[in-house]
């Protein structure tokens, strides 16, 4: 059983959140929450040497003036605010011997909007990094701490991204899920400090492993957060990693091998193979939205109607980029498709061929994180018992990767022993994923939104989800929870995609104002973005929009208009 973090004093810190307007959350009528009224700091130098909260050092908390944070492709600057840094839970590892603590950093600002946000980091944590509340789409204009939000992130419990903490138990679980659940009350409590107040309304963003911790804030914490955003979220991470390593072993097969006698991933289908590939998808799907535009919206009857046998050409003699070889149409098949094990047994979703496959992002989680980041998380954190330094370092990455067996080493993300008594599973995935009622049932609201084209955590193992929570609650799941499928999109961002929104305004408007968003405005970062994706088409518009649409709706030409304008689609 995994073990939820309760501390004593977590109820008795909390003021209550404000009135609920509404029949209490009956199946009838979710709860309406109130508007968010701003306050004014009342103090930042003093907060260190003022606050005593437990099992916290706050460090420092200087004042930070407008202007003096710059932030790579924000236009807005960013405002006075008060910095805060400190530690959380520090110890001693007993079992690896290494000094452990949950590390974050609060920026306040002076006008502050009266709300909480918790931004949730991505990758294998480790790091605080800077606390702007950058959570959603390519390149945020106005992220949340321009926004008014006084907003907190943390390393979850390590001080270096690497997987190597994975060592120790309570590292792990940190990671997981219980970093959160030291930092939010902490967090309020010092906010209440700061301006008198504690925040009206909480919310949760993040994107890849931070839209897991998301994902998980929606399972575990729905009594504590009012909106939660979760982007391409990683919540079977353990699942997405050791699929990872299994798509190096079927590159593998058909790659170059260097001077060491090694696979070169990279030689396995080259970015001009899969910029040809993306080419033809968009060939045989474009129209199927109601306009040739270069983007594929009907990702769903795509699937139907792309086929990689007899779409692409196959080649007759040396591969130069307009064809691919049996051998690789039969691998990039089993790669869309999914891992199996020896028995057949499916053990992940697939993806969807979408012309954002041509993204230099999609490749390089295909050929590039199996060899790094997925073999060190897999071997020290997805793994009971997990792996030696010693015995990991004996080896090479790659290697690691190509000796994994998906018969007998996938399951031990679900093994315990008697150190180790959580396993992977338990303090890595939500719970109960599809049992989001406390946070229904507060009135709270969830959105996620995740790229067609995302390279690592499968596009179709998200909408799954959303048929499956839709199920649970009678067809009528969107009234409080809705994903937002993003065309072409990579990881996060990037790719051959309208990939520039924000979903925090909506979230807020839906979650205080009853405002339920049935579509976001997307933009592409063409030339005279703030952060250009050099990647678009030439014939794309620099300024081109598109909605975003509530699953599974998708958007459509209205059959007249600017064919660059959102204005001229709808969601249907």
């Amino acid at each position: 059983m995994t073990r939820r973090i309760s501390p004593g004093w977590l109820a008795a810190s909390l003021l209550p959140t404000a009135l609920l307007v509404g029949c209490g959350g009956s199946d009838d009528a979710l709860p309406q929450l109130t508007v968010a009224t701003p306050a004014t700091l009342q103090s930042c130098a003093t907060l260190a040497s003022s606050l005593a909260l437990p099992n916290t050092s706050i460090t420092s908390s200087v004042p930070v003036a407008e202007g003096a944070l710059v932030a790579t492709g924000v236009s807005t600057p960013i405002p006075a605010h008060c910095l805060v840094k400190g530690k959380m839970n520090q110890r001693t590892s007993p079992v690896d011997g290494a000094s452990y603590a949950i590390g974050f950093e609060i920026r306040l600002p002076v006008a502050w909007n009266g709300r909480f946000l918790y931004q949730a980091n991505g990758g294998l944590d480790g790091s605080v990094v800077t606390a702007l509340g950058n959570t959603s789409g390519g390149a945020p204009v106005a992220p949340g701490l321009s926004q008014g939000f006084a907003v907190l992130s943390s390393d979850a419990g390590h001080g270096a991204p690497t997987p190597f903490f994975g060592l120790d138990p309570q590292a792990r679980l940190d990671y997981g899920y219980q970093a959160v659940a030291s930092l939010t009350p902490m967090a309020k409590n010092l906010i209440k400090t700061a301006y008198g107040k504690s925040p009206d309304r909480s919310y949760f963003a993040g994107c890849s492993n931070g839209g897991r911790h998301a994902m998980v804030a929606a399972a575990r914490y729905g009594d504590q957060y009012d909106g939660i955003l979760a982007g391409n979220p990683g919540f079977h991470l353990p699942k997405a990693a050791t699929t990872q390593l299994w798509k190096a072993q079927q590159y593998a097969s058909i790659s170059s091998l260097d001077s060491s006698n090694q696979p070169v991933l990279t030689s396995a289908v080259t970015p001009a193979e899969f910029k040809m590939v993306s080419d033809k998808i968009v060939a045989k799907c474009d129209a199927l939205d109601g306009v040739v535009d270069g983007q594929v919206q009907d990702v769903a009857t795509c699937q139907a109607a792309f086929n990689l046998q007899t779409d692409v050409p196959s080649c007759s003699g040396a591969r130069d980029g307009s064809c691919l070889s049996p051998a690789q149409k039969t691998v990039l098949t089993s790669i869309f498709a999914g891992p199996k094990n020896s028995q057949g047994q499916a053990l992940y979703k697939g993806t969807w061929f979408d012309p954002g496959i041509a993204g230099a992002n999609f490749a390089s989680w295909h050929f590039g994180s199996p060899a790094t980041r997925d073999a060190g998380a897999v071997a020290f954190i997805f793994t009971t018992p997990p792996s030696t330094v010693a015995a990991f370092n004996a080896s090479t990455g790659l290697q690691y990767a190509l000796n994994f067996s998906m018969d007998t080493d996938y399951p031990k993300m679900f093994a315990t022993n008697s150190t180790y008594t959580d396993s992977s599973w338990s303090f890595m995935v939500p719970p109960d994923e599809t049992n989001l009622a406390t946070l229904r049932n507060r009135g709270a609201k969830l959105m996620v939104y995740h790229g067609v084209a995302d390279g690592v955590f499968s596009p179709v193992d998200t909408a799954d989800w959303m048929d499956r929570l839709q199920t649970a609650n009678g067809g009528s799941a969107d009234r409080f929870a809705r994903l937002f499928l993003v065309p072409g999109m990579n990881h996060c961002s990037g790719g051959l995609a309208t990939d520039q929104f924000d979903m925090l305004a909506p979230l807020v408007n839906w979650v205080e104002k009853g405002q339920a968003p049935d579509s976001v405005l997307a933009h592409a970062r063409g030339a005279g973005a703030n952060v250009v994706n050099t990647e678009l088409p030439a014939s794309w518009s620099p300024t081109r929009t598109r909605p975003l649409c509530v699953y599974p709706k998708v958007a459509r030409y209205k059959g007249s208009g600017d064919v660059e304008s959102a204005d001229s689609f709808s969601c249907k």
